[in-house]
């Protein structure tokens, strides 16, 4: 049924458009009669239509009947389709059948495969880190490990992408895949070449990640989408942390691109009290639904900061929203995306699906933050580019609010709609990554896979020491020299100076990588926030409400 929310509009006036098209046709043949023997079969068969089979669905029958030539209607329809959704809005997609199981993988909370994280650098799979207690982990795979072959074929190369590596490392549970592993030894002269027969298994996804307790009775988590069981991993994660006596909590939302809408009201729950509401949307064929939270929330007592950016979307704008309209707690960055459309994701006959703009969400005081989207989607998903042309990325008084939309939170104060959430406290995004330098770096991934060959060659020590050991070590080390070694390497300018701003931020992220590639996640967040403008100010308001 719900199929017929597509198609339903193209009915109008179909019958008539359909019976001059097929008289031109006829004309061309034999004249008037058979023109209006056809336009007469056209509103027969029009008026046997069922609300899918409309124009669309009637022309590439034509086409398939009636054209010069052979024609794959099928790989027609492939292509229109996308075009014809793309019409709507930027979110209403279609998404082939191939496509589909890596697509939903992304909200999904685990998968079949072989447990491993990896990277591609210089046209190779390296094993970053393995999943304790997954297949790898139980046949030795270590992190530093290139995949060269994969079923006795070549697996290098400059083919070799993301999609290519899931595509092939994913798959159905009991499924075995043969690996063929480059293994470099910094404690031996020769590299090994092993293979290993891995049986795929359940390999769970953590979206909860680098929770950890920061000063003063303060807990950091970092949720990197909203996916199946997301709202179960917070609930684990506040209850680590009250355990460690934290009081205070900053979830980070940065970059956090949404997911399912369920689970982001259940996480909301938690916070807020009863009757609060938390979302409500509304659309053409959905009447308005609210979510209110039952007062039923373990998280009602904890002092609460939010952070989100340019890059926060959807569902982190409905947590974001949700705390700032019920004045529960801080939000603080820049402006997010500014996505308010809800997706369906409907099934169709040949495994392949949509997903379905279906309504609008609107934030406790009835802001829909959506932004325009009425000059197409090129210029949609290029307004973050001209938010950074137009400096509001670097000053809170760059961004303009749509007077007209006005809203009042719980306790009197003023927010604005129309496109994105607006932090309480702006606070503006480091230059020190613009530069040019720094730049260069980034595009030839100079810092990470200098990270990485650093690791590989301190493995067997770095790996005996405890988180607060590893953590003091990499802090006492400056990696400059090394970086501008490699940098020149690949051809890389380096300047006769570089700002010290500018090498503090270089050598603290290749002190996280390290420390992630070498522990977990915790310690990654625990070294990348020391010099984090927008989590010290986080951390600076927490303080100032605890006083």
């Amino acid at each position: 049924m719900k199929s017929k929310y597509i198609w339903t509009p193209l009915l109008m006036a179909v019958a008539a458009i359909v019976g001059v098209f097929l008289g031109r046709i006829a004309g061309s043949r034999s004249g008037a009669a058979a023109g209006v023997r056809q336009a007469e079969q056209a509103v027969q068969v029009m008026q046997n239509m069922s609300g899918l089979d409309s124009k669309m669905g009637l022309i590439l029958s034509l086409v398939n009947r009636e054209y010069v030539d052979g024609v794959n209607v099928d790989s027609i329809s492939e292509s229109l389709i996308p075009e014809f959704l793309e019409k709507l809005d930027p979110h209403s997609v279609y998404i082939p059948s191939k496509d589909l199981e890596r697509v939903n993988d992304d909200l999904r909370s685990d998968f079949g495969g072989i447990g491993v994280q990896f990277t591609i650098t210089e046209d190779t799979v390296r094993v970053v880190s393995v999943v304790t207690g997954g297949p790898s982990s139980h046949l030795g795979i270590m992190p530093g490990d290139k995949i060269i072959r994969v079923d006795d074929k070549p697996f290098t190369g400059d083919t070799i992408k993301n999609e290519t590596v899931l595509g092939t490392l994913r798959g159905a549970i009991g499924t075995k895949v043969k690996l063929t592993i480059l293994r470099t030894s910094y404690t031996k002269v020769e590299s090994q070449v092993l293979d290993f027969k891995v049986v795929r298994d359940v390999i769970p996804q953590v979206s909860v990640m680098g929770t950890y307790q920061m000063e003063n009775g303060v807990g950091y988590m970092n949720i990197d989408r909203f996916a199946e069981k997301t709202y179960e991993e917070m609930l684990t994660a506040v209850a680590k942390l009250k355990r460690e006596g934290c009081k205070k909590l900053i979830i980070d939302l940065r970059s956090n691109q949404g997911g399912l809408l369920d689970v982001v009201i259940n996480m909301c729950n938690e916070f807020l009290q009863e009757r609060d509401l938390i979302v409500y949307t509304e659309g053409k064929h959905h009447p308005r639904q609210e979510a209110r939270a039952n007062g039923l929330g373990t998280c009602k007592d904890i002092e609460l900061v939010v952070l989100i950016d340019e890059f926060s979307a959807s569902a982190s704008e409905i947590f974001a929203g949700a705390m700032q309209d019920n004045d529960r707690g801080l939000v603080i960055g820049r402006r997010s995306f500014g996505k308010g459309l809800v997706q369906s994701q409907i099934p169709l006959p040949d495994n392949s699906a949509i997903r379905l703009t279906i309504s609008r969400y609107h934030t406790p005081s009835g802001r829909c933050i959506q932004k325009p989207y009425d000059k197409g989607v090129t210029d949609y998903y290029s307004d973050i580019y001209q938010r950074y042309l137009n400096g509001e990325l670097f000053a809170a008084d760059s961004v303009k609010f749509d007077e007209k939309q006005m809203f009042r939170t719980k306790k009197g104060r003023t927010v604005f709609g129309g496109g994105g959430i607006m932090p309480d406290i702006f606070v503006p995004r480091d230059s020190t990554v613009t530069s040019k330098f720094f730049q260069a770096l980034r595009a030839k991934g100079i810092v990470y896979r200098y990270s990485l060959d650093y690791t590989d060659r301190h493995r067997h020590e770095l790996e005996k020491m405890s988180a607060k050991e590893l953590t003091e070590r990499l802090l006492s080390i400056d990696f400059m020299g090394e970086v501008k070694r490699a940098a020149s390497k690949q051809g890389v300018k380096v300047p006769a100076r570089i700002e010290k701003e500018e090498e503090k931020v270089i050598n603290t992220e290749i002190r996280a990588y390290v420390g992630r590639n070498v522990l977990s996640d915790e310690v990654f967040y625990a070294i990348i926030n020391r010099d984090d403008a927008v989590v010290k100010k986080a951390v600076e308001e927490l303080m100032k409400e605890g006083q």
